[in-house]
């Protein structure tokens, strides 16, 4: 009936081409869609669809925003939509500019519009600007957008997996050689478990539970390790199998339920019983492993009875656990942010890492590490270099295509960068998609940072309160393109290291709107000029691939992607032998040593909705968690109890960093310690405790208290 009511909103026959098009999937990294149609997976399966791929086609499909919309609502009145009211406001089809101290944004002309950009970058130094881009753009516009921020001078080059799955890729390089992936899709029909741990890919990554159900189907297990009880990681209507899509299919065989940052203390319970058993593949880490001595003695040495209070489960849970992995032929541990968005979310990871290798479940196939990656293309983001740090054999690159020496001073990371922004240290901010003021922590600090930069460009193709809130001193919004209405084919790399080829198509709308990469293009020509190098030329996206195939490592392939279609994965990545990409070829085993736990309050995790992707809300009701709107706390029946709350009053709840009003208290199914709020619109409470290697902040481990 879903599919059906929004079918109609833009025209059956008219959804259906476009879902069935040659471009991949705008939603989740599964890495559906590319040549074999935006139904299929990389295996070839059809037909694979979700709820969520369908939100974002229709959003896309939808009229445009009014000529006159801006005339008809100031500023103020923008700062008062929610996610969802700018989402349905409409495609942006034309330029606008917020200037300095004006009450209303006004259209502008792209040639006004690029004359103040140039203006704007020449008039600063490149240390005092700093580039961003959101995992919804392609390879070829996030790998421009960098390769100008370099040339032009600076490393403040940055993406949203610093506010994701950051803590994911150092905690794997530490380990592996790799901050992706170590597994390709295959690997999920080879495993006999999965350990899911801090994810709820039902709400997040639906695709991805075909895989799952697939798992249980044939005899395999699934281990949740997350405090929400998430009602159809249990059952899950898979919409592709008719008998799973009228009956449900039982995806968690066991269900854990820890405190919200507890999984270290866990994980570390779980090592230590299979010490304690003498379960551990010593012959594997003898053979394939450095620094297991420190690791395991570490667990060998945990007391119980701190670990128990530590992670919020039993002695007899984690060794079910450690029993369950020990049974098993082949392991996929997978994880989301509920293990990344934590001060300790490096440790976190690095944990689940150390009972791969301790177990042998690395190097061969059907087992290994899977991060569930959110945005489609935030892993290839990354990998074509949009991060403040570039590998030496990609600078060198990149200095001899472009004919400039490049800087090698530290470049910002993502909070790092709103930091600066409220420093005054930074003059000029661009934006390649995204909501950056909804993704940060403590929105009142986010919005007042933001506004202390003299220039703030976003390309977007929808409004969202990020336009609004984090506005600089001159705000300038560009319409785009989405990438399946782009004139020429982009790419995009999935959470499986596979890069997908998107054809491309018409615009659903008509208007003014330009492509990602053509706009970056005509900045840079504008500011550097075509000497030593032409920009304009790389309009032309086949010889963006072939400059990529030239500099990214891995990347070969992409460089005759045109002619041979040949969709691939990306080489050295995936491990199906016990060789990895550190110095001696051995997996890395690092000590995780117990985080301290809250103190005071209950550990507040923040969600995204079943009709949410991101900071993008759909629809407000959540119907899995019985959440009836955005502005709800979802806490255990034992709390309530505690505090005197009955399920549907009103309640304030404070945090470290503000306070919110009138919140809707919703007993549910969450362990007694913990309570979940909605991200974005939460943020505002949440100071930003930020991990030390990763920056990324604690989102989902934040004290709060609720007072009546």
């Amino acid at each position: 009936m879903y599919s059906l009511e929004k079918a109609f909103q833009v025209g059956p026959l008219r959804l259906l081409k476009r879902m069935n098009s040659k471009n991949a999937c705008k939603t989740c990294a599964v890495g559906m869609g590319g040549m074999k149609g935006g139904m299929v997976n990389e295996a070839g399966h059809w037909p694979e669809v979700c709820k969520k791929s369908l939100q974002a086609q229709v959003a896309d499909m939808i009229g445009a925003l009014p000529a006159d919309y801006f005339d008809k609502y100031s500023l103020a009145e923008l700062e008062k939509l929610t996610p969802k009211q700018a989402e349905d406001a409409g495609r942006l089809s034309y330029p606008v500019v917020l200037d300095k101290g004006a009450t209303h944004f006004k259209p502008i002309t792209w040639e006004a519009a690029l004359n103040h950009i140039e203006s704007a970058l020449k008039s600063t130094t490149p240390d005092r600007t700093a580039f961003y881009s959101s995992g919804r753009s392609s390879n070829e516009a996030a790998f421009l957008l960098q390769a100008f921020a370099r040339v032009y001078g600076t490393n403040n080059v940055m993406n949203c997996s610093y506010y994701c799955h950051q803590a994911s890729g150092v905690a794997l390089k530490m380990a592996f050689g790799t901050g992706t992936a170590t597994v390709e899709l295959e690997d999920l029909t080879r495993c006999d478990l999965v350990v899911l741990l801090g994810a709820n890919p039902a709400s997040n990554h639906p695709r991805l539970m075909t895989q799952l159900a697939n798992l249980r189907a044939r005899g395999g297990r699934i281990i949740v390790v997350n405090p929400v009880r998430e009602s159809p990681l249990e059952s899950f209507h898979v919409p592709s199998q008719i008998k799973s899509l009228f009956f449900g299919t039982k995806i968690a065989s066991t269900y854990i339920q820890p405190l919200p940052g507890g999984d270290v203390a866990f994980l570390v319970g779980v090592l230590k019983s299979l010490i304690e058993k003498r379960r551990v593949d010593n012959e594997f880490i003898d053979n394939n492993a450095e620094g297991a001595a420190e690791v395991l003695n570490y667990a060998r040495n945990s007391d119980w009875s701190d670990l128990v209070t530590n992670s919020g489960t039993t002695k007899e849970e984690m060794e079910e656990c450690a029993d369950i992995i020990y049974d098993s032929k082949r392991t996929i541990f997978a994880w989301a942010m509920g293990l990344t968005h934590h001060a300790s979310g490096v440790d976190n990871v690095l944990a689940v890492c150390n009972l791969a290798i301790a177990t042998g479940n690395v190097g061969k196939p059907g087992a290994g590490l899977l991060p569930i990656r959110g945005h489609s293309n935030v892993q290839g983001i990354g990998s074509v270099g949009v991060a403040p740090a570039l590998q030496d054999s990609v600078r060198q690159s990149l200095e001899t295509i472009y004919g400039t020496k490049i800087t090698d001073a530290p470049g910002l990371d993502t909070h790092a960068m709103i930091d600066a922004c409220g420093k005054g240290d930074l003059d000029f901010l661009f934006a390649l998609g995204g909501n950056l003021w909804g993704s940060n922590p403590d929105s009142n600090w986010a919005k007042e940072s933001m506004a202390r930069a003299k220039t703030i460009v976003y390309l977007s193709t929808k409004l969202n309160p990020g336009h609004f809130h984090g506005k600089g001193e001159t705000t300038v919004i560009l319409p785009v393109l989405a990438r399946d209405e782009e004139p020429q084919a982009t790419t995009q790399e999935s959470m499986f290291n596979f890069i997908r080829l998107s054809e491309g198509g018409k615009p659903n709308i008509q208007g003014q709107m330009r492509a990602e990469a053509e706009v970056i293009c005509d900045i840079a020509n504008r500011v550097l000029g075509k000497t030593p190098f032409d920009w304009t030329s790389l309009r032309d996206y086949r010889k963006v691939r072939e400059i990529i195939s030239k500099t990214i490592p891995g990347w070969q392939e992409i460089g005759t992607i045109d002619d041979t279609k040949k969709e691939f994965t990306i080489t050295g990545r995936v491990y199906h032998t016990p060789r990895f990409n550190t110095t001696s070829g051995k997996a890395l085993m690092h000590p995780t040593p117990l985080p301290d736990p809250i103190k005071g309050g209950l550990a507040l995790i923040t969600l995204r909705s079943e009709g949410q992707f991101n900071t993008v809300v759909y629809d407000e009701y959540d119907f899995y968690r019985g959440m009836p709107h955005r502005f709800c706390i979802l806490m255990s029946e034992k709390d309530a109890q505690g505090l005197n709350l009955k399920d549907g009053q009103s309640v304030a709840v404070r945090g470290e960093a503000g306070r919110m009003e009138n919140i809707e208290v919703v007993i549910g199914k969450i362990r007694q310690g913990a309570v979940a709020m909605f991200y974005p619109e939460c943020n505002i409470l949440i100071k930003a405790n930020i991990d030390a290697r990763s920056k990324t902040p604690a989102f989902k481990s934040a004290p709060v208290w609720i007072e009546v």
